[in-house]
């Protein structure tokens, strides 16, 4: 299983070196905007919370802005680091906040096979903004965890203790049961499915 990891210690820059940051394989198309405002079509090969590489026709020079909206991820900003035969990198411009939230989309991404969770599932994944919360057991005891992924039928959770497959739960106002485990913690089916007004709580 992925997890994203710092490979150096952790700063408070808007912008961290491209090396702070594990890359991890997407293959997710998107377009982009150079500072002249043309667009292009582009593919993110590979990216981290912290740079992102592109595949694509243009060819910005290092130090220029980058406006792109990628499937899955929206919108990433940032300013080219360098060049290469077939694309370019930028290193991210984005909030602490910001950061997190890709992280939480990137381990989803890196992690969906080994989840059990196909592209074509019934119900689309939302990335939460408000991700800490705690899951309740039936005995009363309750666990702090964060949220990595949700749709209207489940969620997949980071958290420390593992409850056997099939136990009932409850993730803020909705039940559920674990139904599969994964290194960062546990993937939960609710009990119903939820409408999206019933999520607004996280999102």
């Amino acid at each position: 299983m992925y997890s994203f990891q710092q490979t150096s210690p952790a700063t408070h820059r808007t912008q961290p070196d491209q090396r702070s940051f594990q890359r991890v394989s997407v293959n997710l198309p998107g377009r982009l905007m150079l500072p002249n405002h043309d667009e292009y079509e582009c593919t993110v090969i590979n990216m981290s919370p912290g740079d992102v590489f592109f595949a694509c026709h243009a060819r910005p020079r290092a130090g220029e802005r980058i406006i792109a909206y990628v499937d899955h991820l929206g919108r990433i900003e940032g300013t080219v680091s360098k060049s290469t035969d077939d694309g370019f990198v930028i290193l991210v411009n984005a909030t602490e906040r910001k950061r997190e939230k890709l992280a939480a989309q990137l381990t989803w991404i890196a992690n969906k096979h080994e989840l059990g969770l196909p592209e074509d599932r019934q119900h689309d994944r939302l990335t939460p903004r408000n991700s800490r919360t705690e899951l309740a057991l039936d005995d009363g005891r309750h666990y702090p965890c964060r949220i990595i992924d949700l749709s209207l039928s489940g969620a997949a959770i980071d958290i420390e203790v593992r409850p056997a497959v099939g136990t009932p739960v409850q993730l803020g106002n909705m039940r559920g049961k674990v139904v599969r485990h994964f290194q960062e913690g546990v993937a939960i089916e609710f009990s119903s499915v939820q409408s999206k007004e019933a999520l607004t709580a996280f999102l």
